[in-house]
């Protein structure tokens, strides 16, 4: 099969779940890699070099966290997707803080799972923009996709950079949670509002103070043109 969407490298031990996320994956145009234990599957996305890569979070050897700790330390800033069995907030936080762009709980929708890493992917190949973006001490690049706080570059995953490139596209404007998802995930089911909540407060700690979002309680958020 033409695997013209590039490659998905699959961290999963359980046959059955790499199987089926291979079959998905392969049907929707992408390569697939599986490697069942952490430690194999941190050598292959060195060695690969994919273009999304799908970690469950309870892999022996090295575990999903410490995978993604580990690309993360190395400047590698592949998109990651949290595969995890755990449905409490705090692993989900706990990943997108180690850099991952955004997470499935099992069970999970292969169809669902297929449309993130489709998104991720169009977002990360997005061709190149002029438009340089400002607000306050902040600066986006669409370009070159670089981020500067104060003058400081600032590393964000392939989601960071769109939610912040979203909210920099109209200065001061509050975006709803909905608005949000639907714009920078692509996704229409807006139970995961969470989600939104998690990657600002991420962004928040990244971008340092003074604090550049601007939280409307029960609306949304907006990215104040402030110095």
């Amino acid at each position: 099969m033409n695997a013209d969407r590039g490659l998905v490298v699959v961290l999963e031990d359980e046959r059955a779940i790499a199987e089926m996320e291979r079959l998905y994956l392969q049907q929707a145009g992408f390569g697939v890699h599986v490697a069942t234990d952490g430690h194999a599957g941190l050598a292959d996305i060195r060695r690969l070099s994919p273009v999304v890569v799908l970690v469950d979070i309870g892999l022996p050897g090295l575990d999903g966290l410490e995978v993604v700790r580990r690309l993360r330390a190395d400047g590698d800033w592949v998109p990651v997707v949290f595969v995890t069995a755990h449905d409490g907030e705090v692993d989900r936080i706990v990943g997108l803080e180690l850099g991952a762009d955004d997470y499935v709980t099992k069970p999970f929708s292969p169809r669902e799972l297929v449309a993130r890493v489709k998104g991720l992917v169009r977002r990360s190949a997005a061709p190149a923009a002029a438009t340089v973006r400002r607000a306050g001490r902040i600066e986006l690049d669409e370009g070159t996709r670089r981020v500067r706080a104060d003058g400081e570059p600032v590393e964000l995953t392939t989601t960071e950079f769109d939610l912040l490139a979203h909210l920099l596209s109209r200065p001061g404007q509050v975006f709803t949670r909905e608005q949000l998802l639907s714009a920078v995930w692509g996704m229409a089911d807006y139970s995961g509002t969470r989600t939104v909540d998690v990657h600002i407060a991420q962004l928040r700690a990244k971008l340092g103070h003074p604090d550049p979002i601007r939280t409307v309680r029960g609306v949304g958020y907006a990215i104040e043109d402030t110095a």
